[in-house]
């Protein structure tokens, strides 16, 4: 079978499935066709890793397409079927989180109710916890925190048999963040105390492929978010510096993103420290443009603003200059 290749701008990475010369839905569904769908899911979530979402969205969606097509017109068995419409949740999953991360909030919302839909009808609870878990972050980053509250906890219903305590940590750290985003600190902390006791319970054979992204760092990072939600800003600083420190060279996006935390978080706190700030600032300009995410622009846009109130101190005045000047005098 021939294949066509999809290139993503700008890395060099290929994300390919199996297609006829003319687009036609091969003969006959099966592993192969699965295994490729699902190799696109990890090929995407790896790629987003270290570059954002920036180069990603276009092939994301072609690989989707071609995977609605096997499925509505395909042939396969019951079996294959359920297999080939779980993977095209899991990619309608990566595809909603690359939307998300480029400023798209609709079509990620989009993206995730059609992976709920897929996960439902292919009887898939890992997906479907998922799904929740990803519509938590979505409503949380709305400003909806009952509804970000709401989903994280149909996440961990339907995970509680999934036999992933890291899984559950994630959506305990999600309904945390929605907690923090009405004010409630002890519920909070309550949801926070669980996902530690969870996630310290180790790896599973159970985690599925996708949660390697929630390593200690991500935890200290999400945990670093829900306390600058309740305007905590020094444990928040603390929170980010140490998912800065234990993300290593590793998911690249993210250490920029807690690293523009650690910017923010030293120019609101109570005792202002700007030059610590502009040094953080300083650091999170470095990663453009080898990372390109809407959310890493609109971290910038945020540090300038924490900023402009010491826009007197050497330092910061010279992030500033530099600010405008890497993203074409202001928010790119």
């Amino acid at each position: 079978m021939k294949r066509r290749a999809l290139l993503l701008d700008g890395t060099g990475v290929v994300l390919a499935l199996p297609l006829g010369s003319s687009r036609r839905v091969p003969a006959r569904i099966g592993a192969t066709e699965v295994r490729s769908v699902l190799q696109a899911v990890h090929k995407l979530y790896a790629t987003d890793h270290d570059h954002g979402s920036g180069p990603l969205r276009h092939a994301a969606g072609e690989a989707l397409s071609t995977a609605y097509q096997w499925l509505q017109s395909g042939s396969y068995t019951e079996l294959m079927g359920r297999r080939l419409r779980s993977a095209t949740g899991a990619l309608s999953i990566a595809a909603g989180w690359l939307s998300f991360d480029s400023g798209r909030a609709g079509d990620a919302h989009s993206l995730y109710g059609e992976a709920l839909a897929a996960a439902r009808i292919a009887d898939d609870p890992e997906l479907e916890a998922h799904a929740f878990g990803c519509l938590s972050l979505l409503a949380k980053a709305a400003g909806r925190p009952r509804e970000a509250i709401s989903a994280a906890q149909g996440a961990q219903t339907v995970a509680r048999n999934l036999g992933s305590s890291r899984l559950l940590a994630l959506f305990h750290m999600r309904e945390a963040r929605g907690w923090a985003l009405m004010g409630d600190r002890s519920a909070t902390d309550q949801a926070i105390v669980r996902a530690h006791t969870l996630y310290a319970k180790g790896p599973s054979g159970n985690d599925p492929d996708w949660l390697d992204f929630f390593h200690p760092g991500e935890l200290s990072g999400l945990e670093a978010l829900a306390r600058n939600d309740l305007g905590q800003h020094e444990r928040a600083a603390s929170g980010a510096e140490q998912a800065v420190l234990l993300h290593g060279d590793t998911f690249v996006r993210n250490k920029a993103l807690y690293t523009a935390d650690i910017a923010i978080q030293h120019a609101v706190r109570d005792r202002p420290e700007p030059e610590a700030a502009a040094e953080a600032a300083g650091r999170v300009l470095a990663y453009l443009p080898e990372v390109r995410s809407d959310r890493l622009l609109q971290s910038l846009h945020d540090v300038a603003g924490a900023l402009q109130r010491h826009s007197r101190v050497p330092a910061v005045a010279d992030w500033i200059e530099e600010y405008r000047t890497a993203t074409g005098g202001g928010r790119a």
